[in-house]
Order: structure tokens, then C-alpha cells, then sequence
């Protein structure tokens, strides 16, 4: 105001020479008048030119024609430019903001894919609005002395800056928000998953605004040029060749932005134990009495409260409720239903009755405030798309770890990686598994079975991939067992359907699909049951610990420990991992009598071969998730994670005589060529070179991880720790494969068949490569044994390629040997470690032998070989 003022007056004494000149500028006096005085004879000063940036009338921005709605903050939409009118109320609150992608090119990762969250803030001063971001990754007792350096070492970010363009009646000030919605701001960014490099702002705009009592949701168009992908060009093109320009590429994303209002008063925290399962939000309490500060995670869970605090069990004042998308296929609406409502049988045991519902989109009629674009309501989503998946995300207040909103996303086709589990597990024993398609209902209980998983992340529950390995495997084959307890203890763990039971056992199919288990119900427990008494969330902890003490005396409720390097328990995919050689036997059984029986149901008139191809190779990889159960044991070790005042070593090696059988199992199922695999009615129907490729990698994945740097390691640390003679040693691993792989070289027989060839190479390629392998910091006590091995094979190969009277193998054992030869030549070292090979990526395995154990957005892997 200031500078508008002084600007006018050097406007006016500007003026001055001008109007002293020009009589006819001066009004004449009237008539009788004394003279005026010279001052007086001036003009008055002309009015200031209004300042741009001040703020303005408000119906002077939000005219008549703007598009108004209201809602947490009254949004204004005018000439292609958005508005927030934001309440006095609501400045320098806390507000969740989400950005998500809602719709995304073809082949580019997931609609529903969640690009960041952070907790934001509004704040006025003078005539700007800043928009801030929050963190609440430090927190202090505010009566501690140690509080106000605690906020000061977590200062908030100005993101952006907005001039007041009005103030409204209410002294509400109006902003222009249309760059923070139609540019990238922050890490509200959805270059990652296009590969952009820039947003083009002439083709990025926002496409619709929406205003709810408690949120906001903004939904943006996005366009991105694209990273071009680097071109290789093939070897021979003359010196100097050029391919032409690639042209620009772009990539337009939808994204929607919600605001989500946090509540006025946070739920007390729970704080997690690592024993038991839960998503979490970390924080460092400084203010504690520790003598260091103080690293606590809260679980994030709904904040369900009792409607009578006084019954044993009774009703949420606020239940839990999920929308099922109107999108969903109507024959698969009740059986989502029950698949949602099937964790109330949990909730019981936390004293909610009813704390979970499902409800389909309610009319107009029914309810006129419904959206489903409102983050009030929780949404089962049905999504078109080929991908074969289905996820369970949900948003929490970082203050305390409440879950305020959870959209699970199922993919249409994850009923074709439904109908490839069921057919390549249960086909032996459920007869409706031997016809495609499969039954309606069948579908429909996959399906629920999926949906109860789902929900059972947006309850706040992670994987426990752990949980599968603590039944008694005999009792997989016991009907009693399976109706009380499941064939696995949790929904939460990857066990997929009871592979282990025979035709002979006569087990209902009914009982075959996993269902919610007492680990899914003590969990709950431990997480939502209120602790009246307790106050505050340091005071909840002495009830939690006793009862997390009930895992001592019942395994089957034990979670994957964090400290779980080389658990052979801790496998996805899993049934009757307590003693996988076993387990996998009777899975191998019943895929064999599959796989014989492919051509019959997968093969129909009309029809491509496509079925058949798809479930020959679900076979494929169903067997070498199995194998890779079995993998997982030589090296290993099993965890039951403890605290404090619990007695025990958390964790014991596999014995010695386990680890064996594991390798002579997979010396006789994996190495020894699986002839069954190669069933001749589908030979005729597949790529010739296919089942050959499939089997190689297969073999090479399993010798990769049983050679693997950090599987030496546990198994030298096992032999230092054990008793002379107690441990599988390294050396023993080696010996023992050589048997498995070179046994005909052992038997002295004259003929080594093609695919044992291919394995025989493969095996002396790998054990090259770990050699060369670059070391890790300290001495890599696994070479000298590899080396050790190399000489030893080197030597065979070269005295039984002299005898060999077949020319064939004569070649072959000549370029083992100079393979191995090469292997132990330090000059060669270099270039074999260079052109080490990656691990050929197959189903069932990662580097450890086990398949992938980690939490993402994308919760059912689409298992191909």
C-alpha cells in the first residue's frame, strides 16, 4: 500500500508544471470569492491505478458465471481456472493430500497406482497463502524441555505460494490454484511410472473438481514427454551410421488429487511389536525416558470404538464398511459379500459384532450424498483389465496410524491366475477342476478368497509368509483338522490351495481353499481389542506382551521374524512347508496325474490351443515354486522371534540330515530329468524348443541359489557354531551335487542324454561364476571349496573323457573340462566375471532359493515360467 501511495504523489507533483501553465486547468472561483490560496487551485489528485496484487472484491473474482460447490473448502471453477475458498477454520490445520492415477496408457503400469502422500497445511500470512508440507517424523512430550528444538528440527517446506486473490464475507481468503493441479508440485509426480521427463503444460488441465463435507478431490490430466527407449544398433553397420531422429513421444496420465480433512483429535496409537503382523507409521520419540532417542512404530488400524463400552461384545459406533463397485460382475456380487464379511468372525474375538459390512452403491434415493469419488467411502473396485492381479492399499493419519479410507482394486483377470492356481493345485482331487471353464461358484469362492486377503491389508495386515511352516504337515490330510484350524493358519500368508491332499484322502473341496485362521483372528485381537484402562499407548504395552506370549505354546500364531535371514519357513506359495521335501512329493504326485490329463480338458473344438499352453506352463511353474520350497532348507534356518524376558534362541539351523534330503530330493526331482513334464500329447502342441527351456532354467535357478554367496555364508556359520560333524557343510553341498548332476560319470555309463548335457554344462558355468564373482568386504570363506570342487571335476572330466569310446561325450567331457579349466585360470577370471550370466528369472525361486518375499501394491504375482 505503501509504494501504490507514494507512486501517486510523484504522479502529482509531476503534474504540477503542467497545470501551472495551462489557466484553463484551473477552475475560476466565484464570483465575490477571495483569491484562493495556490494549493488551493490545484485539481484534486487523480485516483492511484489499482495494484494487481492485492486482493481483490470477491465478487470481482468469483463472478456470476464461475461453477461454485461446497464442501471442505468451497471450490470455484471460472474460465478454465480453479479456486479454493479455504475456511478460516481450516488454515494451518493438518490435511491429508493423496495423488493417485486414475487412468494410465496402455501397458503402463496400474490404474489405482498411488503417486504420493504427505500431510499438508494451508497457512495465511499477510495477502499470500503458502502451502506447506508436514512431517511428523519427530514427536516429544510438549512439557519436555527438549520439545521446541524437536519442531524446529522438522521444519515444515513451502511447497508453493498462492496471492489472496479475495477475501470472502468470512474473511475465507480465495486462491487460484490451478498450477498446484495441472503441473508437477513436489513429489505429486506421475513421471516415474510414464518414464517422462516433463510435464507439457498446453496439454495437462484439470478435468473435474468435487467438494465433500471432509475432502476434496481434483482430477488432472497430465501429459509427459517420454524418455525414448535406447536404440542397440546390430554389429557390421558401416563407421559413422546414424539412425534418424526419433520423433517426441508423450504420455497423458489422469491423476486424481484428494484432500482429505485429518481428524480433530487423533485415535490413541497403538505401538507395533514386530511379533505380531501390522502395517506401521514410524517416528523418533525424543521426549521418552530412554537414554537415546526413542525409534517406535504405531500399527495403522480402523479406529473402531464399542457403542456399549461396558458389553463383552457389541457393535462399533462407526463399523468398517466397503462399496462394492457396480462394475462387478453381478454372479460375483455375493460371494465379494462374503468374502469382505468374512472377518467378522475376527472381530468377534476383539469384542466388535458387525465390525465389517458390505454394501452395494447405494441409489440416489437410498442415499443422495453417496460418491464413490469421496474418501468417506471405502471402495472393492472391479477394474477392465488383462492384468491378472488385485491389490489392498489404504490411507492412514501419520499422527496416530488411523486408517481413514482403503480402495482395494481387483483386476477382471485375476480370475484367469484364480483358474490356473485352482486347476494346477486342486485338479487331482476336485473334479470340478478338471473342465474349463470352471464352475460359477467355484469362481465365486476364488474369488471371495482374494477379496478376504485384500481386505485384510486395508485391516492394516501385512504378508506373514511364516505362518504356513508351523502346522504339522500330516495333519493337511486330516479332514478334522482342515474344518477347525485350515490348512494354513492365516489368510495373510501366500499358501494358495492344499496341494498335499491325494484322491485317496477323500478330503471335501470345500476344505481346500484357504479361509480366516487363528493367526487372522489372535492378530485382530491384539490390534483392535480396546484396553480401557490404558491411557495411553506406553500403558497398553504390558497387556499386548502377555498376550503375544501365547505364540510360545502355539507356533501357528507366530509372525516372520525381522531378523529372518535364511528362513526356510518363510516361503510364498508355500503348503506344508514344516517339512517341504515332504509336502512337495505329494504336490509333485497330484501334478502329475495333472499334467496327464491337460489334453483332455484343455483342448476343445473351436477353440485355439491357448488354454493348453497356459495351464502346461502354470504346471511348469507351480512345480518349481515347490521345488524352491525344498531349495530353501539347505542353509536355513527356523525363527520363532522373542523379546526380552523370553527365553530360547530365536533361531536353530536346519539339521544336517534335513538339508541332505533336501538335496537328494532335488537331485532326484529337478536334476534327473522329470520325464513326466514331457508328456507327449502336449509336446506335439507347444513350441518344440519350450519344455527343454523351461527345464534348464528351472535347473539353473536352483544351482544359482544353492551357490549363492549369502547360502555359503549361513552354511560356514552354521559349521563354526555346531558340534564337529553336526552341520551340512559347504563342502558337502558340493559333494552331494556332483553326485546328483554327474552321476552317469560316477556310474561309468557310456551315454549322457541331451538335457543332462545342457545341465552338466550349466553347473560347471555357474560354479565358474561364483568364483570369478567380485568378493565382499572380508574374507569369502565359500571360494576355496568352489575352487577345491573345480580341480576335482576338472580331473574327472579329463579322465573320463579319454576313455569315453562315444565321440559325443568325448566332446562333451573335453569342454567340461576346459571349462573348468578356464574357471581356475586367474588370467580368465576377469572376463568370466564380466560375462557372468543374470539369473533367469522362473517362478518359484529368487536368489535365495525362495520365491520373492516382499510387500507391493501388486499382492498375486502373474506366475508364468
Amino acid at each position: 500500500m505503501a509504494t501504490a501511495t507514494a507512486s501517486a504523489i510523484a504522479l502529482a507533483i509531476a503534474a504540477l508544471p503542467a497545470l501551472a501553465a495551462d489557466p484553463k486547468q484551473a477552475p475560476e472561483a466565484p464570483a465575490g470569492a477571495a483569491a484562493p490560496a495556490a494549493s488551493a487551485a490545484r485539481p484534486a489528485t487523480p485516483p492511484a491505478a489499482p495494484d494487481a496484487s492485492e486482493p481483490k472484491p470477491f465478487d470481482k473474482v468469483i463472478t456470476a458465471e464461475a461453477k461454485s460447490q461446497t464442501g471442505l473448502f468451497n471450490i470455484h471453477s471460472l474460465k478454465g481456472k480453479t479456486y479454493f475458498e479455504i475456511p478460516k477454520a481450516l488454515l494451518s490445520k493438518p490435511l491429508l493430500m493423496v495423488a493417485t492415477a486414475t487412468a494410465v496408457p496402455a501397458n503402463v503400469d496400474h490404474v489405482g497406482k498411488e503417486l504420493n502422500t504427505e500431510v499438508v497445511r494451508f497457512t495465511l500470512q499477510g495477502n499470500r497463502v503458502y502451502l506447506q508440507v508436514m512431517s511428523h517424523a519427530f514427536v516429544a512430550d510438549p512439557s519436555r524441555p527438549i520439545a521446541p528444538s524437536v519442531d524446529a528440527s522438522q521444519r515444515d517446506t513451502i511447497v508453493l505460494s498462492f496471492p489472496v486473490e479475495a477475501f470472502a464475507k468470512s474473511g475465507a481468503p480465495v486462491i487460484e490454484v490451478t498450477r498446484l493441479f495441472n503441473s508437477e508440485v513436489g513429489d505429486f509426480s506421475a513421471r516415474g511410472i510414464v518414464r517422462g521427463n516433463s510435464v507439457d503444460p498446453s496439454r495437462s488441465y484439470i478435468d473435474s473438481t468435487k467438494a465433500f463435507a471432509g475432502s476434496l478431490r481434483i482430477d488432472a490430466v497430465h501429459t509427459y514427454g517420454v524418455t525414448p527407449t535406447p536404440v542397440t544398433l546390430p554389429p557390421g553397420l558401416p563407421p559413422g551410421f546414424q539412425l534418424p531422429p526419433q520423433p517426441p513421444k508423450f504420455a497423458s496420465v489422469n491423476v486424481a488429487y484428494n484432500l482429505v480433512r485429518l481428524p480433530e483429535v487423533p485415535m490413541q496409537p497403538r505401538i507395533m511389536d514386530d511379533r505380531v503382523g501390522f502395517f506401521s507409521i514410524a517416528r523418533v520419540d525424543f521426549g521418552s525416558d530412554a537414554q537415546e532417542s526413542k525409534r517406535e512404530r504405531l500399527i495403522t488400524r480402523w479406529r473402531l470404538e464399542k457403542k456399549d463400552p461396558s458389553a463383552a461384545l457389541s457393535e462399533p459406533v462407526k463399523p468398517i464398511v466397503w462399496y462394492i463397485d457396480s462394475s462387478t460382475p453381478s454372479n460375483l456380487v455375493p460371494y465379494v459379500k462374503k468374502g469382505i464379511e468374512a472377518w467378522n468372525v475376527a472381530f468377534e474375538a476383539a469384542g466388535f459384532k458387525n465390525a465389517v459390512q458390505a454394501r452395494t452403491f447405494p441409489s440416489k434415493e437410498e442415499d443422495p450424498e453417496f460418491d464413490p469419488a469421496d474418501v468417506r467411502y471405502s471402495i472393492i473396485r472391479w477394474v477392465p483389465s488383462p492384468i491378472a492381479n488385485a491389490y489392498g492399499p489404504h490411507l492412514s493419519d501419520p499422527r496416530s496410524g488411523e486408517i481413514l479410507n482403503a480402495n482395494i482394486v481387483m483386476y477382471h483377470n485375476i480370475m484367469q491366475l484364480q483358474r490356473d492356481w485352482y486347476i494346477t493345485q486342486a485338479g487331482a482331487v476336485d473334479p470340478r477342476a478338471q473342465q474349463l471353464p470352471l464352475p460359477d461358484d467355484l469362481m465365486g469362492e476364488l474369488v471371495g478368497y482374494v477379496v478376504t486377503h485384500e481386505v485384510g491389508h486395508s485391516l492394516g495386515f501385512p504378508h506373514n509368509m511364516k505362518a504356513s511352516s508351523t502346522y504339522p504337515v500330516d495333519k493337511l490330510r486330516d479332514a478334522k483338522w482342515l474344518k477347525e484350524m485350515g490348512h494354513v493358519p492365516t489368510l495373510m500368508d501366500y499358501s494358495r490351495i492344499n496341494y498335499v491332499v491325494q484322491p485317496e484322502d477323500k478330503i471335501d473341496p470345500a476344505l481346500l481353499i484357504p479361509k480366516i485362521g487363528p493367526y487372522d483372528i489372535f492378530a485382530t485381537k491384539w490390534g483392535y481389542a480396546p484396553i480401557p484402562e490404558a491411557k495411553t499407548a506406553a500403558a497398553e504395552k504390558p497387556v499386548l506382551d502377555s498376550w503375544i506370549r501365547e505364540q510360545d505354546s502355539k507356533p501357528w500364531l507366530r509372525f516372520t521374524s525381522p531378523k529372518g535371514e535364511g528362513e526356510y519357513g518363510d516361503t510364498t506359495e508355500a503348503v506344508g512347508d514344516a517339512d517341504a521335501v515332504y509336502s512337495t512329493g505329494l504336490g509333485i504326485k497330484n501334478l502329475q496325474r495333472i499334467v496327464k490329463q491337460l489334453p483332455k480338458f484343455a483342448l476343445k473344438d473351436g477353440d485355439s490351443d491357448k488354454n493348453l499352453e497356459d495351464l502346461y506352463r502354470a504346471s511348469w511353474g507351480q512345480w518349481g515354486r515347490e521345488l524352491g520350497h525344498v531349495t530353501a532348507i539347505v542353509g536355513g534356518y527356523n525363527y520363532h522371534n522373542k523379546h526380552g524376558g523370553q527365553a530360547g534362541a530365536v533361531h536353530s539351523p536346519a539339521p544336517k540330515a534335513k538339508q541332505a534330503q533336501a538335496v537328494a530330493f532335488l537331485n532326484e526331482q529337478l536334476f534327473k530329468t522329470p520325464s513326466w513334464l514331457f508328456e507327449p500329447a502336449i509336446l506335439e502342441r507347444v513350441k518344440p524348443s519350450e519344455p527343454a527351456n523351461m527345464l534348464l532354467s528351472a535347473q539353473r535357478n536352483t544351482l544359482r541359489a544353492l551357490l549363492d554367496r549369502s547360502r555359503s555364508a549361513r552354511l560356514l556359520a552354521q559349521e563354526a557354531a555346531a558340534p564337529e560333524g553336526k552341520a551340512y557343510r559347504l563342502d558337502e553341498l558340493l559333494a552331494d551335487l556332483r553326485s546328483g548332476v554327474f552321476s552317469e560319470l560316477n556310474a561309468g555309463a557310456a551315454k549322457v542324454s541331451v538335457p543332462r548335457r545342457n545341465l552338466q554344462r550349466a553347473y560347471v558355468e555357474l560354479l565358474a561364476e561364483r568364483l570369478a564373482a567380485p568378493g565382499a568386504s572380508g574374507a569369502e570363506e565359500g571360494r576355496p571349496a568352489v575352487r577345491a570342487e573345480l580341480k576335482g571335476l576338472k580331473s574327472l572330466f579329463s579322465a573320463k573323457a579319454a576313455s569315453a569310446g562315444d565321440r559325443v561325450i568325448k566332446a562333451h567331457l573335453d569342454e567340461l573340462a576346459d571349462l573348468a579349466g578356464k574357471a581356475l585360470d586367474p588370467r580368465a577370471s576377469a572376463a568370466t566375471a564380466s560375462a557372468a550370466a543374470l539369473p533367469v528369472a522362473r517362478p518359484g525361486l529368487d536368489e535365495e532359493g525362495r520365491f520373492g518375499h516382499q510387500h507391493s501394491e501388486a499382492c498375486w504375482p502373474q506366475l508364468a515360467p
